[in-house]
């Protein structure tokens, strides 16, 4: 069997029209079917495909109100959506250009036109997003850097205000890393940085969390959809990894060998609230952590601009404390 390589998605009212695209495609790629617009977007979301086929007279929503509303969710903004529809009016294509799609196909189909143009489409797409993860990779340690971490947690904080959940933030620091760069040298502390970054990565346990470079010796982790005692049980997962690391940093009294300390918070984000509040909350129980000896947790439940519930009591390694 040919291996696929890549997924497109049909969204059609009418079954003929998505098994003909089937018959076209099926060989090259996996082939997702919509028969109703609002069912189309949902599947968009939940399986990011690499294009949509998208009709344009459709009885719920029609194609138009489709792609705005694909092109306004930050999860499938960047999905590229070709029009297929036997409207082939210049105004008609000219509107749904102007809406973000990439191209029209005008019925009938001919076949090697469609294969050549969404295998181009695709080829570009896989480009872009490239291009685009080269920008936001830290490029010592592998892992996000700071531009994807501030991208993901406006981006997050969003998502939660609307849909009315919780977000976590976790601020880490390497204890005394300046000591262990003086020691060892910058050569060792680098590969010291990466190593920490992988356990940091391996600890979490959702796709949807992300752990990034923050800056120099800190990292930082957004966990979507996670109250404050779920961030703090993964934040010790990651303080507990990062000991079993066992790397040497002979003189320091923590444990002889490179720990981290964490700060960890949560809110229910509010849309007239910045994220700021979140991260300055995390922050501040990440210097509450280095003051309680390091190697340890310290929470802290973010301040929303109304009342916010009491913070349930602390949880983590060595010393882990509560702060207000």
């Amino acid at each position: 069997m040919r291996e696929k390589i890549g997924t497109v998605l049909v969204i059609d009212d009418n079954p003929a029209n998505a098994h003909q695209l089937f018959a076209l495609l099926g060989d090259d790629y996996d082939i997702l079917v919509a028969t109703r617009g609002a069912d189309g977007i949902e599947l968009a979301a939940a399986q990011s495909p690499d294009l949509i086929l998208l009709d344009v007279v459709m009885p719920d929503l029609n194609g138009y109100e489709v792609c705005t509303r694909i092109k306004a969710d930050a999860r499938t903004a960047d999905i590229p959506i070709i029009f297929v529809t036997a409207r082939d009016d210049e105004d008609d294509e000219a509107h749904g250009l102007s809406l973000g799609a990439i191209d029209y196909l005008a019925k009938p189909l001919r076949p090697a036109i469609v294969r050549a143009r969404i295998k181009n489409h695709i080829d570009l797409k896989r480009s872009r997003d490239l291009l685009q993860r080269l920008t936001t990779l830290d490029p010592l340690t592998g892992i996000d850097n700071r531009r994807r971490f501030d991208a993901c947690l406006a981006t997050e904080w969003g998502r939660a205000a609307r849909e009315a959940h919780v977000l976590s933030l976790v601020m880490i620091d390497v204890d005394h890393f300046k000591r262990f760069n003086d020691r060892y040298g910058h050569a060792v502390g680098d590969l010291c940085l990466t190593a920490i970054a992988a356990a940091l990565q391996g600890a979490l346990l959702r796709p949807a969390d992300v752990v990034a470079r923050f800056g120099g010796e800190e990292f930082a982790c957004v966990l979507p959809g996670t109250d404050l005692a779920g961030a703090a049980q993964l934040a010790e997962r990651m303080r507990a990894a990062v000991e079993a690391l066992s790397i040497s940093h002979d003189g320091v009294a923590i444990a002889e060998r490179v720990t981290i300390s964490l700060g960890v918070a949560a809110a229910m984000p509010q849309s007239d609230a910045q994220a700021r509040r979140l991260l300055e909350a995390a922050d501040g129980a990440l210097y509450e952590a280095k003051l309680a000896g390091r190697n340890c947790i310290c929470i802290q439940q973010a301040a929303p601009p109304r009342a916010a519930p009491a913070a349930p009591p602390g949880a983590g390694g060595p010393q882990a404390s509560a702060t207000a």
